[in-house]
């Protein structure tokens, strides 16, 4: 049995302490917001935050997080107003939308722990991948979020 907290709810599971945190999550959780990608934690497409540190979910154990924190793309805000979902709309960031959730707790992550980022701290911060190319929409909704714009939905900023 395996205990920690995911989106602020204890949960239990009685799974192979080696099952990846993203099987247990999706499957046991039906949080299906976190996406497989590769299952490699190459591409990000899974990312989580445990403790507050953004993980690719593929990677990370349940039996290496007892008694962690794990918040989803689904625990990220209660009504999906979290000021980067919230940038990612004004700026028309996703495309095909897959890699998203991945995208938008690394790019939480990210500001956090430096709320106002350089061009190439993003850069080398967010190694998610995205295969529709959005990179330069996702800087932009990432400056949005770091200068404090709120912005109207659905306009995207003049740039």
């Amino acid at each position: 049995m395996t205990r920690f907290t995911v989106n602020g709810n204890p949960v239990e599971y009685q799974l192979a302490p080696d099952t990846p945190l993203l099987w247990a999550l999706r499957d046991a959780s039906n949080l299906t917001g976190t996406k497989y990608g590769c299952g490699r934690g190459l591409c990000g497409a899974c990312t989580v935050h445990v403790d507050g540190e953004a993980r690719r979910s593929c990677q990370v154990r349940i039996g290496d997080i007892e008694g962690a924190f794990v918040t989803t793309i689904e625990g990220l805000s209660e009504n999906s107003d979290h000021p980067v979902q919230r940038a990612w709309v004004a700026e028309q960031v996703p495309q095909c939308g897959y890699c998203q959730s991945g995208m938008i707790m690394a790019v939480a992550a990210l500001l956090k722990a430096t709320p106002k980022p350089t061009d190439e701290e993003v850069r080398s911060g967010i190694t998610n991948l995205c295969r529709c190319g959005t990179y330069p929409r996702i800087l932009k909704a990432v400056r949005r979020v770091s200068a404090g714009v709120e912005g109207e939905e659905g306009q995207p900023s003049a740039e």
